[in-house]
């Protein structure tokens, strides 16, 4: 496939988006039909598609419109590209620029919602909750996240997983978020495909999902529970950091299908149980709760134009429940580690303070939180300790 048409691949899946299709589901339904597109050339039409939907709204204000077209138009307005050089109409590339298209817009000009490509009651949450640093959130938002891995502290150094990467071309640069944390800005294809990854050097893994499993008060020969496992990564990266007794649970356990392959590429054991006993004891539980996701909205981008704050209400309620649940199953003088993906009070700060008031045996031991100010994923980390 050309550049161009890349972009008009695009312009047909985002058309499709409108429709309420999922992207993911939509892009593998292109990938499925599109028999000529090479690896690089999926990758690149996915790379512009999850650009616009970062963008949407910018996108939509400078392109002067919310079809696929006008979004790819937007887009590489707002980028300075060559429009002439895409809209060729020529093979598969976008037909040309029509002269009402030539009209541009000021994106100045625009609300601010739309400069900052967040849904209005989403800017003021921020602006309520993060204060001077919210414009600069929702800008980092707009962009695409680094790309972050685990080196394996059981299976070598990060010093020695850097050099490894870089010899293999990938520029690894350490994170001060966790001990084994790394960044990899230029991405991460055909990783999964090295020895390193095979022999379980490394799992990718954003340095603040990392940060919070470092500072959970974890020790050996402990029993803890992650109740919300979804992929396993937080369980995961404390078995590679203390020889634990480690039952990994969620509510659907699809989500946890790759963990024992995981767990044996690391060298690490990991109970997974469907079920876990209401009377079960634990020294420690991690509740890495379902949450608005806010904190990743640059790997989701899409969450951001679906997401409603009746929704986050639900959230919260949700959030409740599940600490509700844990809690009897924490044993005396044992930890609750409450974590969230989420940018919002509401998710975070707010539900720890409940928490505390309808459990008066717990009290903090600690808190952490990041935003994408600080090169991770927005995360929040709530550490209670119960009465002994």
């Amino acid at each position: 496939m050309t550049p161009a048409a890349r972009y008009g691949a695009a312009i047909e899946i985002l058309d499709a988006i409108n429709t309420g299709t999922p992207a993911e589901q939509q892009l593998t339904r292109w990938a499925r039909g599109a028999r000529y597109a090479g690896s690089k050339d999926r990758a690149a039409v996915r790379d512009i598609v999850f650009d616009v939907l970062r963008r949407r709204a910018s996108s939509a204000w400078l392109g002067g419109g919310d079809t696929g077209r006008a979004l790819v138009l937007g887009l590489l307005r707002g980028q300075g590209a060559d429009l002439d050089a895409v809209f060729t109409g020529q093979g598969h590339a976008p037909s040309p620029l029509e002269p009402s298209e030539h009209v541009t817009s000021v994106l100045s000009d625009a609300p601010r919602d739309q400069q900052l490509d967040l849904p209005e009651w989403a800017l003021n949450a921020l602006d309520a909750d993060h204060k001077d640093n919210a414009t600069g959130i929702a800008q980092a938002l707009r962009d695409r996240a680094p790309v972050g891995l685990r080196a394996s502290l059981r299976h070598g150094t990060r010093d020695g997983l850097v050099a490894t990467l870089n010899a293999l071309g990938h520029d690894a640069v350490p994170h001060d978020a966790a001990s084994g944390a790394l960044v990899l800005p230029s991405g991460t294809r055909g990783l999964h495909l090295t020895e390193a990854y095979l022999s379980g050097l490394f799992e990718l893994q954003d340095p603040g999902s990392q940060g919070l499993v470092a500072r959970c008060p974890a020790q050996p020969n402990t029993r803890i529970l992650d109740y919300c496992a979804g992929g396993g990564g937080k369980a995961l990266a404390l078995a590679d950091a203390y020889d634990l007794d480690i039952t990994a649970h969620d509510v659907d356990p699809k989500r946890m299908k790759d963990l024992p392959e995981r767990a044996r590429r690391a060298g690490v054991s990991i109970q997974i149980a469907e079920n876990v006993a209401p009377d079960a004891q634990f020294d420690g539980i991690i509740c890495d709760v379902p949450c608005s996701g806010s904190g990743a909205w640059r790997r989701a981008p899409e969450a951001r134009w679906r997401s409603t704050p009746e929704q986050v209400q639900q959230l919260c309620a949700t959030q409740s429940q599940i600490i509700d649940d844990c809690v009897p199953m924490l044993a005396p003088a044992g930890w609750l580690a409450y974590m969230t993906c989420s940018l919002f009070a509401a998710e975070n700060a707010d539900q720890a303070a409940a928490i505390l008031a309808r459990h008066p045996h717990l009290s903090t031991e600690a808190t952490w939180s990041t935003t994408p100010l600080d090169g991770t994923d927005g995360f929040y980390l709530h550490v209670f300790r119960a009465a002994s």
